[in-house]
């Protein structure tokens, strides 16, 4: 997902960040007959970022060269990744064992045998959006795995790796909807989490849509099946998981925006980078990216070929 760099803002009291505040509009009486998902709200001033200029998708080439990040990981037993738990198929909490699990889970287990020799040596801290690029600054996780998407301000401020996963902006909607694209959206009630540009995506491609920002993605699933929402509109990966959990949901339309998923890091970590693209390099060999898309997406279709590495020196 992409996070809004300075184009919006909501004046909601869980915000932070913003350099000025936007009123809210007047929430209409149709969306309060019963209760909003905590801290949801319809948001103005919403405008429609451009599309990406530049490609921050090239990284570092892979080596499993032991540097000073890497050998601090190795002292200290254990890899800390910032992740999420409500995103369904991608990191989410098991609703039997109570375990994290998705294919987020698994991408950062996978880092983790290569770094250390044994996936189960991780620790996982739990981000919001706003929180990951402040966490990797701050030295208080390794890495973040949390279905984030390469974009050239993210890539200002963190490093990332090679795209593990190419996601695309699609609309999720209720089976019995007429909407079946953009040029459906207009008066619509369109629901979306904040800190990310799928609002402003939206705002671009439908300008007459009524966006709705929550706090969790899980917030929009609960929007649309009280009838809060007409559409979600995020990363394709996320609103299949939504629709795994109710089958009277289903993607539709093209896709609205491309969203290349990377691994984020610390700027300062150059041998960290490195070897984390060693190790999704070795998953795209050996067949483990296959066996995670198998076991995870395969809702999205057919197993596609894993992302190509591009590289930068």
């Amino acid at each position: 997902m992409r996070a809004v760099t300075g184009l919006l803002c909501l004046a909601a009291t869980v915000m932070v960040g913003c350099a000025t505040t936007q009123p809210l509009a007047q929430v209409p009486a149709s969306l309060t007959t019963m209760p909003m998902p905590s801290g949801a709200a319809v948001a103005s001033e919403v405008h429609g970022v451009p599309v990406e200029s530049c490609d921050a998708t090239a990284s570092l080439r892979p080596s499993e060269l032991s540097g000073p990040a890497v050998q601090a990981i190795r002292q200290r037993g254990r890899l800390v990744v910032g992740i999420d738990q409500n995103t369904n198929l991608m990191s989410f909490r098991d609703p039997v064992s109570g375990e994290l699990t998705g294919f987020d889970v698994d991408i950062a287990r996978e880092v983790a045998r290569d770094l250390l020799g044994d996936p189960g040596r991780v620790e996982f801290r739990l981000l919001t959006s706003p929180e990951r690029i402040t966490a990797l600054q701050g030295g208080t996780v390794d890495i973040v795995v949390k279905a984030m998407t390469i974009t050239c301000a993210r890539a200002e401020k963190i490093a990332f790796s090679t795209v593990y996963f190419d996601a695309h902006q699609r609309l999720l909607v209720p089976t019995d909807s007429s909407i079946q694209g953009p040029a459906d959206l207009a008066g619509k009630r369109v629901c979306s989490q904040v800190d990310t540009t799928s609002l402003a995506t939206v705002a671009r491609v439908a300008p007459a849509a009524i966006l709705l920002a929550v706090q969790n993605w899980d917030d929009c699933l609960v929007a649309l099946q009280q009838g809060q929402a007409d559409a979600a509109s995020t990363d394709d990966s996320i609103l299949a998981g939504m629709a795994v959990q109710d089958p009277y949901l289903h993607l539709v339309g093209p896709s609205l925006e491309n969203e290349p998923y990377g691994i984020g890091m610390n700027k300062s970590r150059e041998d960290l980078v490195r070897a984390v693209n060693a190790s999704l390099e070795r998953m795209r060999r050996d067949g483990t990216w296959l066996s995670l898309y198998r076991k995870w997406l395969t809702v999205l279709g057919p197993p596609p070929a894993p992302p190509s590495p591009r590289y930068r020196d």
